[in-house]
């Protein structure tokens, strides 16, 4: 195996270090964020990092990245209070990737992509259309990350939207029947196939203490 010392990593080019670091911590959740700005300007942009926190209260977290510069996505979440999660699927791709370019606010990305807005039940935030899982989200708090200056932010789940045809009779979603992608790295997306569930882990019984 190819190892790799913390003082190797200091010493690498920059994009290297961050393929490597980005890519080696495994496959991770592909998702569009969808904000609206008080401006009534859309909002639409990639992010690899949401992550479940919990079921009662649903909520789920995303990292963000040093708000030194203007990061439209967080702005939004923060003026409205609100935003979506959209899992990006096979067919959107390369649209959904280039939501990563930096437009400066007054600019949609949603008018630069083939990608489009769609608007549920009064929710002020867009959702991407034809994303087989889509959840309005409402902001809860955020945790400044000192060790690199990064932002853990937590909604809550307010509305979730699943297309039926990926719902268990057990309350599974069933991605791998959406096309729904995952990252690895920055760049690299995948389709992953579903190949089995297992069953919920007991101890063995010859390794239980009769006692306890």
């Amino acid at each position: 195996m190819v190892e790799f010392s913390n003082d190797d990593l200091k010493k690498m080019h920059h994009l290297y270090r961050i393929n490597l670091i980005n890519s080696c911590s495994g496959y991770k959740s592909a998702n569009l964020i969808g904000t609206k700005s008080n401006d009534g300007i859309s909002n639409v942009a990639v992010f690899s990092s949401i992550t479940h926190l919990g079921s009662n209260p649903a909520l789920l977290g995303f990292f963000l990245r040093p708000t030194t510069v203007m990061r439209n996505t967080y702005h939004n979440i923060k003026a409205t209070g609100n935003y979506t999660i959209n899992h990006i699927y096979d067919d959107i791709l390369n649209d959904a990737h280039h939501t990563s370019a930096k437009y400066d606010g007054h600019i949609s990305e949603f008018d630069v992509t083939n990608l489009s807005e769609d608007f549920k039940d009064g929710f002020s935030s867009p959702f991407v259309k034809g994303s087989p899982v889509q959840m309005a989200m409402e902001y809860v708090e955020e945790y400044p990350i000192a060790a690199n200056n990064t932002i853990l932010v937590i909604g809550k789940i307010k509305k979730l939207y699943i297309d039926d045809t990926l719902l268990e009779k057990d309350g599974f979603v069933n991605l791998s029947k959406g096309k729904v992608a995952t990252i690895n790295g920055l760049d690299g997306y995948a389709i992953p196939e579903l190949k089995q569930r297992l069953d919920y882990q007991r101890p063995k019984p010859q390794f239980v203490n009769s006692n306890d």
